[in-house]
């Protein structure tokens, strides 16, 4: 990386999502490496346009700016946050981090979560992600702490509020590293973290589309999701949202 990453810093109490104030401070000409953080959001976004949530002060939740990023930034990321997460931490393609959870279906849940958007025409991407911390799975709402259909319910390091900080600054030195891998050790790495190869997942190939599923067989040389079909053929997956099992249609209250 051409700068340090965390550098300039712009701390917010509250703010919409540091996704946006990053964003608007990139298109502005933000050197790369400036990082917002916020101890809470009122319009945190995942992926699909997903809220993420967590109560004041019990969550990291940063945004850093980064100029020339590579091409295998949300693989890279994941593995930075797995290198802090610790040990039992694996990988949802592309890009969310899980834990164990035994009162879970898939004995999975999610601890952290990454949001990478930005214009790479004009040379920069903003690097979201927001990681449980010190997150009381209780003060979170229902289909957060216990999921719903077609969403992993939370998990959370359950660390003290006072170590929010400290995980950031070994987030910071993670991606450092993770940014400066070659894609062969990035692959080999992600490899050893995922968390779907071998089960079935499904997935939408279009928003509203009908549902396909398939057996995970892992990632390709380009980070790509590769699916066995129940018809003997293959695929590669190069974006979009996978779900662990069959796709179950979100009821909606009548």
């Amino acid at each position: 990386m051409s700068a340090p990453l965390g550098a300039p810093r712009i701390h917010l109490r509250v703010t919409d999502s540091t996704n946006e104030r990053a964003r608007a401070l990139a298109a502005a000409g933000a050197a790369g490496g400036t990082l917002v953080t916020a101890s809470e959001q009122t319009a945190g976004r995942g992926r699909q346009g997903r809220r993420w949530s967590a109560p004041r002060g019990s969550a990291l939740l940063m945004s850093v700016v980064l100029r020339d990023a590579p091409a295998l930034l949300p693989l890279m990321s994941a593995l930075a946050v797995c290198d802090v997460v610790g040990a039992d931490a694996s990988i949802k393609w592309p890009n969310d981090v899980l834990l164990p959870r035994e009162d879970t279906p898939v004995g999975l849940a999610k601890v952290a979560g990454i949001l990478a958007e930005g214009r790479p025409r004009e040379g920069w991407i903003v690097l979201g992600i927001g990681v449980n911390v010190a997150v009381a799975l209780e003060e979170l709402p229902a289909e957060l702490s216990a999921g719903e259909p077609g969403r992993l319910p939370a998990a959370t390091l359950a660390r003290p509020r006072t170590d929010v900080e400290v995980v950031l600054a070994e987030l910071l030195g993670a991606l450092e590293g993770r940014l400066g891998a070659s894609a062969e050790q990035t692959l080999a790495a992600w490899r050893e973290r995922d968390a779907l190869h071998g089960r079935e997942i499904s997935w939408t190939a279009t928003p509203g589309g009908a549902a396909r599923c398939g057996i995970a067989e892992g990632i390709d040389g380009e980070g790509r999701l590769v699916v066995a079909l129940g018809d003997g053929g293959r695929t590669a997956l190069g974006a979009g949202e996978v779900h662990l099992g069959p796709l179950v249609p979100r009821q909606v209250p009548g």
